[in-house]
């Protein structure tokens, strides 16, 4: 009685077997849609195609060696037909079709088709996953102290090995890995991903792959997307437990307690994940309801906890299934765009209590985040503590509240405004304060000792930026938070007061702070330092050098004020030739006018 294969037993690899087992013998019918099926996954990038069609030539194998015969039969289905298989079916039914009209038993690892066929009393052979046994060749990389594998064609095969925070980049052979290696332990992941139960296909795209093996979380890229095929493996080195970390009892009680919008930040390999899943099995082990986002979902823990893939299923499918299905606690790891914030946003001001994490240079980073993504005023609502992991340990908790109160610096009542305070957990000391200056949101630290606050500095350039829609010449002198004396050519001075005090009452009005106007040439204000500078040009900029980095300079065409800036961290001043500024600079330094450089 002859035999027909579907697709999902061809990518499996299952007839060659069945065949080189004796299970099966005779004739195998081939269907032409098959052929189109797996034609369609190679040439958009998927590897189940390339799987396929390497099965189909070891059937051609075992066919020349007399153990089968190989018969190609049917039509070929059109681009829609092919397009719309999984949801449509058509391919499918096509299929039971042949086998029906052909006599011939229908083998088949898809338990859809097989109880369909079974409805037309067709005879079906159902091959259901078996597990993985064999290992990877990957994992022979991995010892126990192992962070991750780097495995690229042309290239020795790294590891990096440590913990958190205390490792190194070691070569795992003195052998270059040949494109070849590389893509036989790319498909051989792709194999084992489809037959093993605790692994799956995160992502399948013409370029990468990602899959989650177990406990590995691997990554597959080849060209065009990498100049190369590569495959990275990462494994979390140690699962800890809360108790792990010796947390202060005030930072415990916060954590277990106290937190419903809860940020875990920190630089990329700091142990920021292995914290999440600690707090994972803690909230479930006290009896709470505990799911997890990930994208791709990549935490280990326990079969108790239900991990959801946002890379499976939309934003508004996940949120539909956690306010229905109403969990405790919601792990969000791995927020990386609006679309996550927005889910986060949602899913806190819906009463859920999530725990999101991201990547953050600094604590503060993570407020930063959410800056522009929703209101001021909704940031202490959806979140209330940052946890900042260092080298996989807690490094620092911040709290966010809301308070109305004059900024730090300013001394006016007037001045008084809603003000997002961002607090040190332990010591209670105001780290941060965060409130709306004129048009922008404005991120303030609150250093102490320093002869002019932050906040002075900061109305100091606003001012500046202000006061250039006036004039092109002015000095701004800050006399504290709440006053500023401003510096104007006497020819100016009437038109900025204005007819009764008309323009300069209004200025004040705009900048919400008191201003005296102050003729400039009768000023005995001690004039800026004039600074060493030398000019050099790359690419399409201008960069002058000076001494000193992070120094705030003005610049000057001869007596005329140009603008105002910050030297960089290389003591460099950048300005585009192609700007206004830049071209005003170009025309001076090409006609030898003299330049300033002030600070």
């Amino acid at each position: 009685m002859p035999y027909v294969i579907d697709t999902s037993v061809v990518v499996e690899r299952a007839i060659s077997k069945l065949v080189k087992e004796n299970r099966i013998e005779g004739m195998i019918l081939l269907p032409k849609a098959v052929m189109a099926e797996l034609e369609n996954q190679a040439n958009t990038g998927r590897d189940t195609g390339m799987i396929g069609l390497e099965e189909i030539q070891e059937l051609q194998k075992l066919a020349k060696k007399g153990k089968i015969e190989v018969k190609l039969l049917g039509e070929r289905p059109n681009i829609y037909q092919i397009q719309e298989a999984k949801r449509g079916g058509e391919i499918d039914s096509y299929i039971r079709d042949l086998a029906y009209n052909e006599s011939a038993i229908l083998i088949t690892a898809d338990r859809v088709q097989a109880e369909s066929a079974k409805a037309l009393n067709i005879e079906v052979m159902f091959l259901a996953k078996k597990e993985h046994k064999e290992k990877l060749q990957i994992e022979k990389y991995f010892d126990e102290t192992t962070m991750s594998i780097h495995l690229k064609e042309d290239c020795f095969p790294k590891a990096k090995r440590g913990k958190p925070g205390e490792w190194a980049l070691l070569d795992l052979d003195e052998k270059k890995l040949t494109t070849a290696q590389v893509q036989d332990m790319a498909m051989e992941i792709i194999e084992g991903a489809r037959t093993e139960a605790k692994a799956f296909i995160e992502i399948s795209r013409p370029g990468s792959t990602i899959v989650q093996y177990k406990e590995l979380r691997i990554v597959i890229t080849k060209p065009p997307v990498s100049d190369g095929w590569e495959i990275t493996v990462a494994r979390p080195i140690k699962i800890l437990k809360l108790e792990d970390y010796n947390l202060p009892e005030k930072v415990a009680e916060r954590i277990k307690v106290k937190a419903r919008g809860v940020i875990i930040a920190g630089q990329v390999g700091s142990g920021k994940s292995t914290f999440a899943q600690s707090l994972a099995e803690y909230y479930c082990s006290q009896k709470l309801v505990t799911k997890t986002v990930e994208s791709p979902r990549g935490l280990i823990l326990s079969d108790d906890i239900t991990q959801y893939s946002k890379n499976l299923a939309s934003s508004e499918e996940i949120h539909d299934i956690l306010f229905l299905s109403r969990p405790d606690y919601i792990i969000f790891d791995e927020m990386r765009d609006t679309p996550d914030f927005k889910l986060f946003t949602d899913l806190r001001l819906g009463g859920s209590n999530v725990l999101g994490v991201l990547h953050g240079a600094t604590p503060i980073d993570a407020v930063q985040r959410f800056i522009g993504r929703l209101e001021l005023g909704m940031i202490p609502s959806v979140l209330d503590t940052i946890i900042f992991i260092e080298k996989g340990n807690i490094g620092q908790i911040l709290t966010v509240q809301m308070l109305v109160k004059v900024p730090s610096g300013m001394t006016e009542a007037d001045l008084a405004r809603p003000v997002i305070e961002v607090r040190e957990l332990l010591s209670d000391k105001p780290l941060f304060e965060i409130y709306s200056y004129g048009e922008e949101t404005v991120v303030i630290p609150l250093q102490k000792g320093s002869s002019e606050s932050p906040a002075q500095k900061l109305a100091e350039k606003q001012i500046e930026n202000f006061m250039r829609k006036y004039l092109d010449e002015f000095e701004v002198e800050m006399l504290g938070s709440h006053k500023v004396k401003i510096y104007v050519p006497q020819k100016d001075r009437a038109r900025i007061i204005g007819t009764k005090g008309a323009n300069i009452n209004k200025i004040e009005k705009e900048l919400g702070i008191s201003i005296d106007i102050v003729s400039l040439e009768e000023t005995t204000r001690e004039e800026k330092q004039r600074l060493g500078y030398h000019v050099t040009e790359r690419g399409n900029n201008i960069l002058i050098k000076i001494d000193t980095p992070g120094k705030m300079v003005d610049v000057f065409i001869e007596d005329n004020f140009l603008f105002t800036t910050t030297s960089s961290k290389k003591a460099e001043i950048k300005i585009n030739k192609k700007s206004e500024l830049g071209r005003k600079l170009s025309y001076a330094l090409e006609d030898h006018e003299k330049v300033y450089i002030k600070g």
